[in-house]
């Protein structure tokens, strides 16, 4: 069988939709306008973009909105710019300027030496702006109140880091990280490290796991579609979870797993989750216990 099932004829308006999202438009605005345009309540996207950042986002819808825990948690890989030598309240460009400092003569090889504390496993202080809580209130709110607070430093890793153009005082850079990694924050840190500070003046998302910015369709090409040519866009909600081993069952077992009950005597996988699909559609996320045993995790709805 492929890797990825064909969408099920008997449950339209659901899918995953990959936008190349512009500058200047919030994520859940981004969200909103594809919403209408294909005529589906039930949506959510998969890792907020900044307004000024533009890139890949993963718009899930209907059914496929039960995978969008994974999409939240795939590393990620950007291209990002940092403006040295001037620092803003919220570490980038929409912030307000706090502090400017002279950007020294820098040599690469010495940029490089910094860089090489950043790659691997970090510990990372996230921005006062963001939607990260704290005793109830996001963050951002207290900053729009001129409120600073700690925020305890959090584990991300950067899988890679790599300087792809250096002009004085812009620096450029390709990042691929985990999640929770907050790049505003990263471009801080490195500013700091070279001695005179950062913000990040640009940004843009590439690749989200399993997904590519090459196969992602703009806003303005989605409203040249109608609702049907615009449905057509949507991948199966299976194609964010090629990661996962699969097992075909046949039909009582198919028909049981739909009944929430678990199965036994099974091909043995080993543990943890698979997906599950009867006749190459569909079923769900179940997880096995590496002994032929297979439970029900996340089942969608099929006819």
């Amino acid at each position: 069988m492929t890797d990825s099932a064909r969408p099920d004829p008997d449950t339209p308006g659901s899918g995953i939709l990959l936008l190349d999202k512009p500058v200047g438009v919030t994520s859940n605005a981004a969200l909103g306008r594809a919403k209408r345009i294909l005529g589906i309540r039930k949506a959510g996207h998969t890792g907020t973009l900044d307004p000024m950042a533009s890139g890949l986002l993963a718009l899930c819808f209907g059914e496929a909105t039960k995978v969008a825990g994974f999409l939240l948690d795939a590393d990620k890989t950007y291209l990002a710019e940092a403006t040295l030598g001037v620092v803003t309240d919220s570490e980038d460009a929409e912030g307000e300027v706090i502090e400017r400092h002279p950007v020294p003569d820098l040599e690469l090889n010495y940029i490089e030496k910094v860089l090489d504390r950043f790659r691997g496993p970090i510990e990372q202080v996230p921005p006062m702006h963001s939607a990260l809580k704290h005793k109830g209130q996001r963050l951002y709110e207290l900053a729009r109140r001129g409120e600073q607070v700690e925020r305890p430093p959090r584990p991300v890793t950067i899988h890679e880091l790599t300087l792809t153009n250096f002009e004085s005082p812009q620096l450029c850079l390709a990042v691929r990280c985990s999640k929770g990694t907050y790049i505003r924050s990263l471009v801080r840190d490195i500013g700091q490290a070279l001695g005179c500070g950062a913000h990040l003046s640009a940004l843009r998302r590439t690749y989200s796991a399993p997904f590519q910015l090459v196969d992602a369709t703009t806003l303005d090409a989605l409203n040249t579609l109608d609702q049907t040519a615009a449905r057509r866009l949507l991948r199966p909600a299976d194609s964010a979870l090629t990661h996962l081993p699969v097992i075909e069952l046949d039909a009582t077992q198919a028909s049981r797993l739909r009944q929430g009950q678990r199965l036994s005597g099974l091909e043995t996988l080993p543990a943890g989750l698979v997906r599950a699909y009867h006749q190459h559609t569909f079923l769900g996320i179940t997880e096995t216990d590496g002994e032929g045993r297979l439970s029900p995790k996340r089942l969608f709805a099929t006819n």
